[in-house]
């Protein structure tokens, strides 16, 4: 079955990623980038047997596809940014292929500085009208003419409620801000829910959690893609943009000017009231 690691695009799931992936799959807890391909990306070409020629046409696939993954691995997780929607009457994902998913929720006056690095927009409006698009849709950009990368968004709003709102099947909500704020205590959570999804009653193994934190900061996974690069960071007009680029320094306050501030804040109003960002 599947564990989903959900998230909207720059709130924290290569962080969870990271943390997860060098808890369960290292001896030791120490981290490595190739730990992350443990936890790959859905939709994705590997998971396809043909091109998708069009945006949303991969949708016709995800049943079968999920039914494929369970099949051949008896627990996976997997890596996404796609709201738990359904297009073309098909489901994302249900409680026959699906265990429990984790979801990464950020600030999304932060979110904003990150995407726009990430993408290469030209200014915070272009972000900002990313962020609110009902029909957004991001895909594999390095794959011409292949869309079995294709993950629907949809605005910010849209896509925390898609998740949160779920009763099929378990979902333990994580905020960016608390891993930063206690990295100790929020991954203990992860993991023991984790565990819990999976019927066990094993105790967190705390000195590998400790090196999974220790592994996995924000300057230390800054610094491996420095030195070997990171292949899940995007190039736009040839220009490779930081994967790892400001993260505790990441502050909207000091960031965004206060006509886009204004705009983000009554858009967003109900979501950053919910989590407790106002």
């Amino acid at each position: 079955m599947i564990i989903w690691i959900a998230s909207y695009p720059k709130s924290g799931n290569t962080w969870v990623r990271s943390i997860i992936s060098s808890y369960f799959f290292s001896n030791t807890g120490d981290f490595d980038f190739s730990l992350l391909k443990k936890i790959s990306l859905y939709p994705g070409p590997k998971y396809f047997k043909k091109n998708i020629d069009k945006p949303g046409e991969v949708s016709l696939y995800w049943e079968d596809s999920q039914r494929n993954i369970i099949q051949s691995e008896q627990q996976t997780f997997l890596k996404t940014h796609n709201a738990l929607v359904a297009l073309n009457n098909r489901s994302f994902t249900t409680e026959k292929t699906t265990l429990g998913a984790i979801y990464i929720i950020r600030d999304p006056r932060n979110i904003l500085s990150s995407l726009k690095n990430h993408y290469g927009f030209n200014d915070y409006n272009e972000t900002f009208e990313f962020m609110k698009n009902k029909k957004k849709y991001i895909w594999d950009v390095r794959k011409k003419n292949d869309f079995s990368g294709f993950q629907f968004l949809g605005s910010w709003t849209d896509h925390y409620k898609s998740w949160i709102e779920n009763t099929k099947f378990k979902t333990l909500i994580i905020k960016y801000e608390d891993l930063e704020k206690d990295c100790y205590s929020t991954s203990h959570k992860i993991i023991k829910f984790i565990l819990m999804l999976n019927g066990q009653n094993t105790k967190v193994d705390e000195k590998k959690i400790f090196r999974s934190i220790q592994t996995t900061k924000f300057d230390i996974l800054k610094k491996k893609e420095n030195d070997t690069g990171f292949e899940e960071s995007i190039k736009i007009n040839d220009i490779k943009r930081s994967f790892f680029f400001l993260g505790p320094e990441n502050n909207w306050e000091n960031k965004l000017p206060k006509e886009i501030l204004s705009k983000v804040e009554n858009e967003f109003k109900e979501g950053l009231n919910y989590f407790n960002y106002l």
